[in-house]
């Protein structure tokens, strides 16, 4: 029987079966350990995530969800130990996230107050608890505690007429007085700024219009802020207008007495980071005092020799930081800007490198413990997003060998000053502009160029005459240092204007979707925080998130929460609004929806529109067909016959009071009832779309918040007229 050989034995090596999972995570802990010096960097952003996540996610059953997901994440690599630090990243990654969406939550319930339930006018008694003068608008804003008044909120912001309020109304003072009180408003359109939201996390149930005469039951008794106030005045004495508005705000933070038209100008020109006391102003403070200190303490040689100088000097600028914060009201920004400072000067005190991105998130982290809802504050986005640019910029190695001291030339090395300074300042501004467009819809284009002289100028000119000036009028011999204030001031803003009126000085962009903003967010941290060549990746979402946010068209319709006013798309591009009387705020918020710059014009005047005193028909051609659009402009009656045709051969209405029964137009109606349950409305007809402000079940607790009802002053019945026609 024949047998078949046995195959030959084969001289090839044996083929390595390789674990694909084994060598991707093997490949992960290669990176990651390039990058470990980074890794604490991402904590303050798993902290951030997570609340960023409540903010988003609109009910409790998906907080929960999150809540849950994000420790399963966590669990899982503590599950995994094999993985290594890439277990050790995602566990600490999964319960910062947690960490962040319970502290946000547990926030917003432990600030829970009442907020008036509809408005009205109300005599009451009030505790000041803040006074902030407004003298460009001839206003003073007082923040109100009501005193045994159980049926009011908690606090209430008043305006108040300048000339009405009488002596001795400072914080702490009890007042008697009659306001008109209104809730706090919530955003007028979709992508408007949400006041309902600052004012609940703020404990504002109420805001509105104080009248005179106001009689004060207990005059103030706290000095520090009666310090403030009477040292805004001063400066406000020695340098009139606009620029002694400025030149109080780099003091004491209170912007009142700068006149809108150069408060618009700042804006505009990229220069408003200058009005508000931040990391510029707290490093001024800082350095300027550690310098001095340093100077003076090294003229005694007992004290050169036997202490460390620098300690004590550092320990002097950190009293001068917490001072100047609590001079300046102690606001947000500022006590952001004062920790960092202060951890500043621990790393110098240690003999540490001070600077750096750890030194950033850290302050980044303590912030987001202590108040997480400051992660939504465009304040805290555009302070940490513009530091954490300019460190991480300094960091390159590349960057970092192109501006190091060297021994040259004066030439060259105010050349080379100048292109850091011009370096630094495109790069903020890149990071700024997204943000800039994501909450105001616009952004200057040239604020790099302006700041190159804007900040020098600020810093080494501007606050130290002023702290010259200041220390002089002790001996009545300020008056030369307040000289070179007021022209170091008045350049400044004439800096501000021509920066402003120059063409294309605005980038106007209409409301960004938040994943758009969320994807370009994801991409600079991607790119500021790693170090290796990984980093270039997060040039993918950036890039996404900017073409997107490019790409979302504008909208053609925009009705208010209250339904009295919308703007609409004129054939030229611009927005038309409805009512003629129309302040300047609606103007500013319809236009900045929309993405226009400039005035707006009146909607009766357009071609395509017909208007009467009580109604307004307009026709726009979208695509393949026209769409009409009918919107009442008046509190008069109007002939329900006539106004139910109108609704039948119309495909939008829109209305601040409630409309008849038959009133059906072709596709939306948009009268009070149904304006109350969706806020303001921005509409697009090509395709036809309506987004509105209030998401359908938004469960956040300043959506549907607890309500009190105080009882009102008697006032006189307003009159109705009777019915008008349409074409009256």
């Amino acid at each position: 029987m024949a047998t078949s050989a046995a195959p030959a034995p084969s001289t090839a090596p044996p083929r390595l079966q390789i674990n694909r999972r084994v060598y991707f995570l093997h490949v992960v802990e290669r990176w990651l350990e390039a990058e470990r010096d980074q890794l604490p960097l991402w904590m303050p952003v798993a902290l951030g995530t997570g609340i960023a996540a409540w903010f988003v996610l609109p009910n409790v059953s998906s907080w929960m969800a999150f809540l849950l997901g994000a420790l399963g994440v966590g669990a899982s690599g503590i599950a995994f130990p094999p993985a290594g630090r890439l277990g050790r990243i995602v566990a600490g990654a999964g319960l910062l996230a947690a960490l962040g969406c319970a502290l946000v939550w547990w926030r917003a319930e432990r600030v829970a107050a009442p907020v008036l339930a509809r408005a009205g006018v109300f005599a009451f008694t009030a505790r000041v608890e803040r006074v902030e003068p407004l003298p460009a608008r001839e206003l003073v804003r007082l923040r109100l505690a009501p005193v045994g008044a159980s049926t009011l909120p908690p606090l209430v912001r008043v305006n108040v007429p300048q000339d009405a309020v009488p002596a001795g109304a400072g914080p702490g003072a009890v007042l008697r007085l009659r306001a008109r009180l209104v809730p706090p408003p919530p955003p007028a359109v979709p992508g408007a700024y949400d006041f309902t939201r600052v004012a609940w996390f703020d404990r504002v149930g109420a805001t509105g219009r104080g009248f005179a005469p106001i009689e004060v039951l207990r005059p103030a008794i706290k000095a520090g802020a009666g310090l403030r106030n009477r040292l805004t005045a001063h400066i406000q004495q020695r340098v009139p207008g606009s620029e002694g508005g400025v030149a109080a705000a780099l003091v004491t933070g209170d912007r009142g007495a700068i006149g809108e038209a150069a408060d618009e100008a700042m804006r505009r020109a990229g220069l408003a980071h200058l009005l508000s006391i931040s990391g510029l102003h707290v490093t001024a403070v800082v350095g300027a005092t550690m310098l001095l200190l340093l100077r003076v303490l090294a003229l005694v040689p007992a004290l050169a020799l036997r202490v460390r100088l620098p300690l004590v000097a550092a320990s002097g600028a950190a009293l001068a930081a917490i001072g100047y914060t609590w001079l300046s009201g102690a606001e947000v920004p500022t006590i952001r800007s004062c920790v960092a400072a202060l951890l500043v000067l621990a790393a110098l005190a240690m003999g540490r490198e001070a600077i750096t991105l750890r030194l950033v998130a850290t302050g980044a982290f303590l912030v987001l413990l202590v108040l997480p809802e400051s992660l939504s504050d465009p304040s805290f986005q555009l302070s940490f997003a513009a530091v954490t640019a300019i460190v991480a910029l300094h960091e390159h190695p590349r960057v970092r060998r192109w501006f190091q001291a060297r021994d040259e030339g004066l030439p060259w090395r105010l050349l080379r000053n100048l292109g850091s300074l011009l370096l630094t300042g495109v790069a903020v501004e890149a990071v700024l502009m997204p943000i800039g467009l994501f909450h105001f819809h616009k952004a200057g284009l040239y604020g790099a160029l302006a700041n190159i002289v804007a900040i020098p100028l600020t810093t080494f000119v501007v606050m130290p005459a002023e702290a010259l000036g200041l220390l002089l009028d002790l001996l009545g011999l300020g008056a030369p240092a307040w000289w070179v204030v007021e022209h170091a001031l008045s350049l400044l803003l004439w800096l501000a204007r021509t920066v402003a009126a120059a063409p294309g000085s605005v980038a106007a962009l209409p409301s960004m979707p938040g994943a758009a903003f969320g994807l370009m967010v994801a991409g600079g941290l991607w790119l500021a925080l790693w170090r290796t060549r990984a980093r270039l990746l997060g040039l993918a979402p950036f890039t996404a998130g900017a073409l997107w946010a490019l790409a979302t068209p504008a909208p053609d319709l925009l009705v208010t929460s209250d339904g009295r006013h919308l703007a609409i798309r004129t054939p030229e591009g611009g927005m038309a609004i409805l009512r003629d009387r129309a302040g300047d705020y609606v103007r500013d918020t319809l236009g900045e929806g929309g993405g226009v710059e400039g005035e707006l014009p009146p909607l009766a005047g357009q071609a395509n529109a017909r208007c009467t005193a009580d109604v307004c028909l307009v026709d726009v051609a979208a695509s393949d067909r026209v769409w009409r659009v009918v919107a009442t402009r008046s509190g008069y009656l109007l002939p329900v016959r006539d106004l139910i045709a109108a609704c039948r051969d119309a495909d939008i209405v829109v209305s601040e009071r409630r409309l008849p029964r038959g009133c059906t137009p072709r596709w939306l109606r948009l009268d009070r009832p149904v304006l109350a349950r969706t806020g303001g409305v921005a509409v697009r007809f090509d395709p036809p779309e309506a987004r509105r402000v209030r998401a359908a079940g938004d469960q956040h607790p300043w959506i549907a918040p607890p309500t009190t009802v105080p009882v009102m002053d008697p006032r006189p019945r307003r009159g109705k007229g009777g019915p008008r026609r349409l074409d009256s």
